[in-house]
């Protein structure tokens, strides 16, 4: 059977993995990029590093298996979604450091954007929400801040585009400039009812159209590439997926009413809603799945700024724990939170309370509250915003959630899993592969190449994973809901 070849470029590292045509991991190499603040509230990251980076764990993961370089098919590649670039036409070069999806320094330029009125248009067209989490704005900060950028990108000799764009340039030595639709739907500037960008909305940003990339499905052939030299043989980049929506393809959630939840640093929720392009009234933003023979999946979403952040933050700074493995076993320990519960509303709380400025707290705290009880409240706290955006996004949408596919690296603490369904009252199903968005990225390529024929075949494909069934009656799950948002009530009026 052939090798199949995954990048997989987050924000914090770059991963190259090998998967057989079905889908099994084989091997993997990760390296880590630095983080560039260079002011509060600034995030970025060197571009030229990332693409090096690239290289340098393709080779490393060739060296560690020589025998796959002569069944090597295919390249596919999965992407942190927001995160901008700007480079250069003739050399690829980046004329500015990468500008990532953390970053806040358009918000400025949005709440001038909201104030004049715009959001209804901008939804409409885009689905999504007025933030600079989106880069439209913090491409106007940088095309005003840097006029020379602006007259470039305004003459074609300077592009835009996102990690995945910025890599298949540099991978096919300026052969091909192109992203596919999910990475496209996430720039505030593509109308993802008409699968086109949107002129309007570039001239309220300030990006020129000419300096955007072509948009195709995901399955498509993005050109050929040697890895910067390192086949002898070009290979064919084909399956470009964004990070989230390749899990969501990964975990197979192909009809309408099947949703997945990343645990990870945050959350990202995504529930399949159909063919039709849905908008929500109450903050859920609406971005494609994929788009797959010219029809498109769309998909609301929900972002959960902190779960895995907060374990983080009982182990660093409150220094609680010494790692995140120890929670399990701590919230175990006790038989319930002992009427303890964390809002970890660290920075503001997201859908369905929509309040920026709320900040964390640790409720109902009394002399029997020991550390195993506000542990044990940090992991449930992770299950009751899952159950509230998932909630919120079942009854927008209109449909009867199938069950819930989990995945990240706290799929592996089996409490979570477990409440999660309780709180829910939906089967969890856990999946026991970590790298669903090298997966899905990959799958989507096996389709583009013709190894499989349907998103059907893909469905028969083995999935690894362990069901949690709800355990909790009803009664007992409302009543630990109530406590939760009494919890967040008394921290919104504090």
């Amino acid at each position: 059977m052939s090798t199949l070849l995954a990048i997989d470029q987050s924000t914090s590292a770059t991963k190259a993995l090998f998967f057989s045509e079905r889908g099994d991991l084989l091997d993997k190499t990760s390296l880590e990029h630095r983080q560039h603040y260079p002011r509060p509230g600034w995030v970025e990251h060197d571009a030229e590093e990332i693409y090096q980076n690239t290289l340098q764990v393709v080779r490393a993961l060739l060296d560690q298996n020589p025998d796959r370089r002569a069944d090597l098919r295919s390249l596919s590649i999965t992407n942190q979604r927001e995160t901008i670039v700007v480079f250069d036409r003739a050399t690829g070069a980046p004329l500015h450091h990468a500008i990532v999806w953390q970053c806040r320094r358009g918000d400025p330029i949005c709440a001038d954007l909201v104030k004049a009125g715009h959001s209804e248009r901008v939804q409409r067209s885009t689905g999504l929400k007025i933030d600079t989490y989106f880069p439209a704005s913090k491409l106007k900060w940088l095309f005003d801040t840097y006029p020379d950028l602006k007259a470039r990108a305004e003459d074609g000799s300077a592009l835009v585009g996102t990690i995945d764009t910025y890599l298949i340039y540099r991978l096919t030595n300026g052969a091909v400039f192109a992203t596919d639709h999910t990475n496209a739907s996430r720039t505030l500037l593509y109308d993802i009812k008409n699968l086109c960008w949107d002129e309007g909305l570039c001239d309220l940003f300030g990006v020129p159209v000419r300096a955007l990339p072509d948009v195709r499905e995901s399955s498509a052939t993005f050109g050929e590439t040697d890895l910067g030299g390192a086949l002898e043989t070009a290979i064919p980049i084909c399956g470009v997926m964004g990070d989230s929506q390749a899990a969501l393809f990964a975990e197979r959630c192909f009809r309408p009413g099947m949703a997945k939840v990343t645990f990870g640093t945050g959350s990202s929720v995504l529930l399949n809603v159909g063919d039709q392009m849905r908008l929500s009234q109450n903050g859920i933003v609406t971005t494609i799945g994929w788009v797959y023979r010219g029809q498109p999946a769309y998909a609301f979403e929900g972002i959960i700024n902190f779960t895995g952040a907060t374990i983080a933050w009982l182990r660093d700074q409150l220094q609680l724990i010494d790692s995140a493995q120890e929670t399990e076993a701590l919230a175990q320990s006790v038989d319930d939170n002992a009427g303890v519960y964390l809002v970890p509303a660290f920075v503001g709380l997201s859908a369905p309370y929509w309040r920026a400025d709320a900040r964390g707290a640790i409720v109902g705290l009394t002399p029997a509250a020991t550390k195993a009880h506000v542990v044990r409240a940090a992991l449930e706290s992770i299950a009751y915003q899952v159950y509230d955006v998932l909630g919120l996004m079942a009854d927008e949408a209109g449909l009867a959630l199938h069950h819930v596919h989990g995945d990240g690296g706290a799929v592996s603490n089996r409490f979570l899993m477990q409440f999660t369904a309780d709180v829910t009252q939906h089967v969890v199903r856990a999946s026991s592969l970590p790298e669903l968005s090298a997966l899905g990225a990959t799958l989507s390529g096996a389709l583009g190449l013709g190894i499989y024929d349907s998103l059907d075949e893909l469905d028969a494909l083995p999935h690894a994973f362990v069901d949690y069934e709800p355990r909790m009656a009803v009664e007992a799950a409302n009543q630990q809901i109530e406590g939760w948002q009494a919890a967040v009530r008394q921290t919104l009026t504090n």
